[in-house]
């Protein structure tokens, strides 16, 4: 997977969840208003791989995390 600039697609294909458009509004949708207080990884609605994936990503400050940010914020 080419990660220069990675694609919100991307980073939900890399979560294992559907990628189309569609499919990335309907997950933030229905996930908006995350408690403030909880870190996004520690969110309810993932699962242990895909959590870890998220901590990891922001810890090493990969390729991802700058869009993991960005989901955080749309998901805030």
């Amino acid at each position: 997977m080419d990660l220069t600039n990675p694609s919100f697609k991307q980073l939900f294909d890399q979560l294992g969840l559907a990628s189309d458009h569609q499919a990335i509004d309907r997950f933030i949708e229905e996930h908006k208003g995350l408690d403030s207080t909880l870190k996004l990884q520690q969110a309810p609605f993932w699962n242990p791989t895909q959590a870890k994936f998220i901590e990891d990503s922001l810890n090493e400050d990969a390729a991802w995390a700058e869009l993991i940010d960005q989901l955080n914020n749309r998901l805030r």
